[in-house]
């Protein structure tokens, strides 16, 4: 089962980068970026977008990508399949330098290598303490708490308008938001299906307050991931497209794997040297997407050309 899990996480991984490259390449065209390079998308600019071929598969690909991602996940640990989705992010930033004639520079790949490093130094530290207890109300009622507040928040930014926001805040937004997607999905499958939620519903003897906040928790997936596909496509329309997988394959994963070490209890045995090793490869990684922010030769490059 390991195995197939990586094949499909490897899989995902590709036509992640390749359905990112079309999308951005289907919303570029509609950029209206200013010198400060802030850029966003109006609904009816997301609605024209279903006329682009080239969008509609970036997306298909994008979507297959997602199915194959979260069935990995049910095959084995999230430690496990979600590391490989780095990947994505150097199979796109070599496809987009190429395509756009590019050439990244310096400090862009030290960003990469540090966004990589990171992810990577976490999700083998974790693996080694990684344990995967049951999902109790409490800890749920934390974590919908958490995601309420992160749909909110990112919301009333959705609500005021995308034009004020650079690059970055859809970065950090589409990977927080789809970060609390894949934690979610794992909570309520494994609420379902492992822990008999299911059963109880289809016989009639659901437990309110237990399935209810299955319930919750659904609604607040598809919440999130609608708002997080909002912020994935500003993303594009305001920053070059490894930039937009670096906030999917680091911050995503970072989050989900966060929340499953600190609420769900998946790291309650390690010892300290582990913990403080979580929070320095997180922050390098995190470090890695500030810098690629700042330093892409794209986004240098929109920001040195005149008004006019």
């Amino acid at each position: 089962m390991r195995i197939l899990a990586i094949t499909l996480a490897l899989i995902s991984a590709v036509l992640l980068a390749v359905g990112t490259q079309l999308q951005n390449g289907a919303v570029g065209d509609q950029k209206k970026a200013a010198l400060s390079g802030r850029s966003h998308l109006k609904l009816n600019q997301l609605v024209q977008l279903l006329k682009r071929p080239q969008w509609v598969t970036g997306l298909g690909l994008t979507l297959v990508a997602l199915v194959m991602q979260f069935t990995a996940l049910l095959l084995a640990p999230l430690i496990l399949v979600q590391p490989i989705g780095a990947i994505a992010l150097v199979i796109t930033s070599i496809l987009n330098a190429k395509i756009t004639k590019t050439k990244l520079n310096k400090p862009s790949i030290l960003a990469i290598v540090l966004c990589t490093t990171g992810l990577g130094a976490f999700v083998v530290m974790a693996h080694q303490v990684a344990e995967e207890p049951a999902i109790d109300d409490n800890n749920l009622m934390i974590i919908l708490a958490m995601a309420i507040t992160l749909i909110a928040t990112f919301g009333f930014i959705f609500y005021i308008g995308a034009s004020r926001f650079k690059p970055l805040t859809f970065i950090l937004g589409a990977g927080a938001l789809f970060g609390f997607v894949a934690t979610l999905t794992k909570v309520v499958v494994k609420r379902l299906f492992q822990q008999d939620g299911f059963n109880r519903i289809v016989s009639f003897k659901a437990e309110l307050v237990t399935d209810g906040l299955t319930l919750l928790a659904l609604l607040c997936m598809i919440a999130a991931g609608l708002l997080g596909a909002w912020f994935v496509q500003n993303a594009y329309a305001s920053g070059p497209p490894d930039l937009v997988v670096a906030g999917l394959t680091v911050i995503d994963p970072l989050v989900a794997v966060s929340i499953g070490v600190v609420l769900l209890n998946e790291a309650m045995n390690a010892p300290w040297p582990i913990m403080l090793g979580f929070v320095a490869s997180g922050v390098m990684s995190v470090i890695g997407v500030f810098l690629l922010s700042k330093v892409h030769p794209e986004l240098i490059k929109d920001t040195q050309k005149p008004l006019g």
